[in-house]
């Protein structure tokens, strides 16, 4: 009897190795340290913080299909308070958007008509449909184009001449740029060969995350959440909008999520550790969006 259970607990455990051996993982989970984490854990921390910034790989498709996931579960428990927003839209479409969402507008209209990115329908439809079922803002957060390109030809000073219409879109001025923080040294370096002044490359980035950050906060009132979708090198590090963020609110319970492609997703590379609070990893050879 003894012999035969053991044959059983031995049959089993071979099973279970073979299974983990073969195991065809999407993506894995690491909390900031680079030790495996779960989705429940994820979720739990998303669930008590104000702002989650969610970044994103932006042609991966388990980003965008736990984006929507995230959001999903995050509207089970914060309902109605819950606000979405997305560095893909841009702050003078914020009409367009929203008369969609009310029902005043058709989804043609608002797809001919708002700027859409051109992986719009695949990874970014859903999360606005959601919001439209449910009732839920969409927040256009980021800088129209135009003027982050004004700045990284010309600097800040190209923002000073424009309408006080068109300030409206972005974050007030004079803005506040830190060129020492990691990132944008690292931006400040790859300007220094793309000819022109190399300091507007950087420039051009704060002025995005510092929009953005203006629009998180002044649409994120007491007992709201807002969940944002950004590229992660929007919020890596915790810098970029998160800087932005914790010096108008210091006391803002921010959480961060970011991704990276690894070969072996056994566990996290050194180099993505610290990234953000939840790093999720997926396949080097993970099929794209786009």
């Amino acid at each position: 009897m003894i012999l035969r259970y053991f044959l059983i607990i031995a049959a089993l455990f071979t099973t279970l190795v073979f299974a983990a051996m073969t195991d065809k993982a999407a993506y894995r989970i690491f909390n900031k340290e680079g030790k495996p984490d779960e989705y429940n854990s994820l979720l739990k921390a998303a669930q008590n913080a104000d702002v989650v910034l969610f970044g994103e790989l932006h042609n991966n498709p388990i980003a965008h299909w736990l984006q929507l996931e995230l959001t999903q579960d995050l509207y089970q428990t914060a309902k109605n308070n819950l606000v979405l927003g997305a560095e893909m839209f841009e702050a003078d479409n914020q009409l367009l958007l929203t008369e969609y969402l009310a029902g005043q507008i058709s989804q043609k209209s608002f797809e001919d008509e708002a700027r859409l990115w051109k992986n719009y329908a695949t990874d970014y439809k859903p999360l606005v449909e959601f919001a439209k079922t449910n009732g839920l803002p969409f927040i256009a957060t980021n800088i129209p184009r135009r003027y982050a390109s004004a700045v990284f030809k010309g600097g800040t000073e190209a923002l000073d001449s424009l309408s006080p219409e068109a300030q409206r879109y972005i974050v007030p001025l004079p803005i506040s740029i830190d060129l020492t923080l990691p990132g944008y040294q690292a931006m400040l370096e790859m300007g220094a060969h793309s000819g022109g002044n190399p300091q507007n490359m950087p420039k051009a980035q704060a002025v995005k995350d510092a929009t953005m950050a203006h629009f998180i906060l002044k649409n994120l009132q007491k007992g709201k959440q807002f969940i944002h979708y950004n590229g992660a090198y929007h919020s890596n590090n915790y810098e970029g909008i998160v800087w932005y963020l914790k010096k108008q609110n210091p006391k803002l319970n921010i959480l961060t999520i970011s991704f990276a492609e690894q070969q072996n997703l056994q566990q996290l590379d050194e180099e993505s550790k610290n990234l953000a609070d939840f790093i999720i990893c997926t396949p080097e050879n993970m099929t794209k969006t786009h």
